[in-house]
């Protein structure tokens, strides 16, 4: 061999070594593990850091183990109580065993959004709308505690599930406005009827007492007209007998002092 053919063959020898060089060395971050089959059996989980492989003969399958985030496609679900109402949420779920996510499920993503879709159907469907409106928080772990189950032969974790927004239709809202109007309406009147019934007991109280004190209803009598008589350009008309007389006079004496003309 000449010496121009034997330094083509150590170029193309040494191209060769920094491809299988390449195919053989794969670096693996952090937050990733990667599954290795070899042959189509699995070898192991390796990672994070420089792994070798065999090139050829090793499948990596790489592995994110951060917490990932997922929305809840909106579903329209009939209540318990056939009212129709449109909910979407938000999942948040992580691989926490790589080997049963690559080895368990096909695709761990699709299987997990797919069941949380029909879990959050069931559960809505078996409760009624006032429910679903003030227990959020119950739903959702609910919800929660059926995906964790069944998504752990996977070897996933679901960490949170969130109900994200509820709607109702336009005729639905407006039947709910009225309602909370009139409920605030029959609660207002009420309070109004228990207010007039405890002034009304008071009345009575009062009405009792000075039935049995005339001396304190001829001192509220004086009061009343010591107050009518800081306003000037009156003229009262006040009865007088002889058990009243002493008591009035006073008053009526200050009455006029204050610039009213008394009768």
């Amino acid at each position: 061999m000449s010496e121009v053919e034997l330094i083509v063959g150590g170029i193309f020898l040494f191209i060769i070594i920094v491809i299988i060089l390449s195919l053989s060395f794969r670096i693996v971050k952090e937050w990733e593990r990667a599954v290795v089959l070899r042959l189509g059996r699995v070898l192991g989980v390796k990672g994070p850091g420089i792994i070798f492989l065999i090139p050829f003969v090793d499948k990596p399958t790489i592995v994110d183990l951060r917490v990932k985030t997922s929305d809840i496609p909106a579903q329209t679900i009939v209540t318990k109580d056939n009212v129709t109402v449109t909910i979407d949420a938000v999942l948040y779920y992580k691989v926490i065993d790589a080997m049963k996510a690559v080895t368990s499920v096909y695709n761990y993503n699709s299987a997990v959004l797919n069941l949380a879709q029909t879990s959050l159907r069931d559960i809505v469907g078996q409760m009624e709308l006032d429910d679903i409106l003030s227990k959020r928080e119950e739903i959702n772990m609910k919800l929660q505690e059926i995906l964790d189950a069944s998504t752990e032969p996977w070897g996933v974790k679901v960490t949170a599930v969130t109900v994200r927004d509820i709607r109702l239709s336009p005729d639905l809202l407006t039947a709910m406005a009225k309602q909370a109007e009139a409920e605030r309406l029959r609660r207002a009147k009420i309070i109004l009827s228990e207010g007039e019934r405890q002034s009304a007991n008071i009345l009575a109280e009062a009405s009792d007492f000075y039935d049995r004190k005339p001396i304190a209803m001829q001192l509220r009598f004086i009061e009343a007209l010591t107050d009518i008589s800081q306003k000037g350009g009156l003229i009262l008309v006040v009865p007088m007998n002889n058990e009243m007389y002493p008591t009035v006079a006073m008053a009526l004496s200050r009455y006029k002092e204050g610039g009213a003309t008394t009768k």
